[in-house]
């Protein structure tokens, strides 16, 4: 439960700090002194957005930070999966700065906004008119079946199951698709596939091909200059060799007269071994050099080939063939595996289908066994609340399986005898939908372990004696919860086990929001406005004094 709340440097409050009792808390004053901003400032600590432009002073941030004591709600287990310290007395804390940055933690450990939330979700609930409205809507109204009949447990397995299923089934579609482009594509890929196998293309072949054809091409031209060349090395009556051969000799008379002479005479030896080696090679060269037209014409056909394959695909080398070919192949092999995935896909499908259609029949069956008793509860607590002729209808259907089962649910009110029941906007009245709403989380409050609960004005279009009835009711859900309640009735508000006010202060300079613990005298006071107005009889003063009293 809630044990302080501080608000600081947020819309009209300048610093704000509350304790609220364990029991029923009651919060009264005039309207736009700032009880709503409170709640926005609760919202906040909950994880809703912020917006800098809510800063009393825009040059200061603002913080909100409350401190739950949830030692008795087995929240251990959650704050372990959150990785988060847990503590029996629990702070969390919300800053937003001037430039809008927002920053939460919990047990001083920074946390994202999705963890505050969720965290949130375990310590308060707080009921608006905006909740009320939403209990004309079928989702609302089965998440609401869902809490009276306890289905944690099988709300998570389905939507486990259910979550399963549907990315089977996309897996599934997206396979489908697949497969189906791939068969449109399979016998062209299929052609061209075999088209490149044929060809037996090799790595490196065109450049290999092309030089060889080129050789062939111009043989004659060839075997002529290389014969021409081998005359000046080697053969012609004033050949290189002859005349490097004398030229050595020459030198190697001279070596008696000085060293240098000696390296010279070495190092044209070198080159006379080198151009023997090289005379040698272009006589191979020379002999192995004959034109060959039928290889000529076989190379051309064979780059012709190439050629054809390369403008066909629009590529420029052998090799981007060769990838392209592996590329066939992998399309072509993949229709195969698209078949077997697409079988194995399906398997998986329909296990999940089933194991959907399984846990969906066991919500709804788990949903369907509570109606009757749903429906005498409430009758049962709108009689008391002034409603003997209320009726309460839960009409149900089936469907497809959906993100929350089987069942479609629109649950059917009727205020007066005789009158048929219709769905909640056309049946109900503000005070019927109030009183309707109260009773609904009435019941829900016994079947969960939320600390703290906040009403904001749920006693709305109600007065009199039902008001003091809501009260008692109230006061019974305090003993299991703490009840936070803004009211602006005065039978309400004698029921609190504690009482706030709030109030405006004008300053020189500016309106600030404030709030205060009233003691019994003031309590008295303020009733009697609430029942009189500002300036409240003697009469108005002793029905304060009894509705207090009635409560004692």
């Amino acid at each position: 439960m809630l044990v302080d709340l501080k608000i600081k440097n947020y819309a009209l409050i300048e610093q704000l700090e509350l304790q609220p009792s364990p029991l029923l808390n009651i919060i009264t004053g005039e309207t736009g002194a700032g009880k709503s901003i409170m709640l926005g400032a609760i919202g906040l600590l909950l994880g809703n957005r912020a917006d800098s432009k809510l800063l009393f002073n825009q040059g200061e941030k603002c913080v909100i930070e409350g401190a739950f004591n949830i030692s008795e709600y087995q929240l251990e287990p959650f704050f372990a999966e959150e990785d988060l310290d847990f503590e029996p007395v629990s702070l969390l804390r919300r800053e937003i700065t001037p430039a809008g940055k927002s920053r939460a933690f919990v047990n001083d450990t920074p946390v994202t906004l999705d963890q505050l939330r969720r965290i949130g979700e375990h310590l308060m609930d707080i009921h608006s008119q905006h909740d009320t409205l939403l209990l004309g809507d079928p989702a609302y109204q089965l998440n609401i079946l869902d809490l009276y009949a306890q289905n944690d447990a099988l709300r998570t397995q389905y939507g486990s199951a259910y979550r399963a299923f549907k990315k089977l089934e996309r897996e599934y579609r997206d396979l489908e698709n697949q497969l189906a482009q791939s068969q449109k594509e399979l016998d062209y890929n299929t052609y061209l596939l075999h088209e490149l196998a044929e060809a037996n293309l090799q790595a490196g072949e065109q450049e290999s091909h092309e030089a060889e054809l080129k050789q062939l091409e111009h043989a004659e031209e060839i075997k002529l200059k290389l014969t021409h060349a081998l005359q000046y090395l080697s053969e012609s009556e004033y050949n290189a060799a002859t005349a490097l051969k004398d030229a050595a000799l020459l030198l190697g008379q001279l070596t008696e007269y000085g060293a240098d002479y000696q390296n010279l005479k070495d190092r044209l030896d070198s080159c006379l071994i080198e151009l023997n080696d090289i005379a040698g090679e272009v006589e191979d060269a020379e002999r192995r050099t004959e034109a060959d037209p039928q290889r000529a014409e076989q190379l051309q056909e064979r780059l012709d080939l190439i050629y054809t394959l390369q403008r066909k695909h629009q590529v420029r080398t052998n090799e981007e063939l060769l990838a392209l070919q592996a590329e066939l192949e992998t399309k072509v092999g993949s229709v195969h595996n698209l078949d077997v995935a697409l079988e194995k896909t399906k398997k998986a499908l329909d296990a999940a289908s089933a194991e959907v259609e399984t846990v969906a029949e066991q919500l709804s069956q788990s949903r369907t066994a509570v109606f009757a008793t749903f429906q005498e509860e409430l009758h049962s607590l709108l009689t008391e609340l002034g409603m003997p002729n209320a009726r309460v209808v839960v009409e149900h259907k089936t469907a497809a399986p959906g993100p929350t089962g089987i069942d479609v649910v629109n649950i059917l009110f009727s205020a007066n005898k005789g009158a048929a029941p219709q769905t909640l906007s056309k049946a109900a009245s503000g005070g019927e939908f109030s009183r309707l709403m109260l009773c609904v989380k009435y019941l829900l409050a016994d079947k969960t372990a939320l600390p703290t609960i906040i009403f904001d004005e749920i006693d709305t279009g109600i007065s009199g004696e039902i008001a003091v009835k809501v009260g008692k009711m109230m006061q019974q859900m305090a003993q299991k919860h703490q009840l936070i309640c803004i009211s602006h009735l005065p039978q309400m508000a004698a029921q609190g086990d504690t009482h706030y006010f709030v109030y405006k202060e004008d300053r020189t300079d500016r309106t600030i929001s404030r709030i205060r613990q009233l003691s019994h005298e003031e309590r008295v006071q303020e009733i009697a406005q609430m029942i009189a107005g500002a300036n409240p009889s003697e009469n108005a003063f002793q029905s304060a004094k009894e509705l207090l009293a009635l409560n004692a």
